[in-house]
């Protein structure tokens, strides 16, 4: 009996955390995909170093965390969280989805974010961020995908 116990503790000892994206958010780019299609709705990739790009996460604190990106993203789109963190653990499924996201959609650097419509066809997308610039600048540029 007691080496059973032991043997489950050490068990969960090993098993790894994986951070989860934020509300609103998937990580599963099939799943968000099909939630494209049964919804009406584009696809916002954001290729992101979420925990080492400093863009990236200015990005995330003055547009994607704000109440009005929140609720234009409800309404328009469906969010996907590509990212390629250094020390935050992704399972290796990720990793694998990530990295053929990358080869799929190239790009030049983080943050880059890339407008698809449910079919997968790119609509537009905009590298990098500017600081200070805020939510209404940057759904004023991602309407203009939309509108296409």
């Amino acid at each position: 009996m007691k080496t059973k116990l032991v043997l489950a503790l050490l068990a969960l000892s090993f098993t790894t955390v994986f951070a989860a994206p934020p509300a609103g958010w998937t990580e599963d780019y099939a799943k968000a995909v099909e939630q494209a299609k049964a919804q009406k709705k584009n696809l916002l990739l954001d290729f992101t170093g979420s925990d080492w790009c400093g863009f990236c996460i200015k990005l995330d604190k003055e547009v994607f965390d704000t109440a009005k990106f929140k609720a234009f993203a409800k309404d328009n789109l469906i969010l996907v969280k590509v990212d390629f963190p250094q020390a935050k653990p992704q399972s290796a499924k990720v990793k694998k989805q990530n990295s053929e996201l990358k080869a799929k959609f190239p790009f030049n650097g983080y943050p880059t974010i890339v407008i698809l419509d449910p079919e997968g066809k790119e609509l537009g997308r905009k590298g990098g961020y500017a600081p200070g610039s805020g939510p209404d600048a940057y759904i004023e540029k991602l309407n203009g995908f939309l509108k296409k």
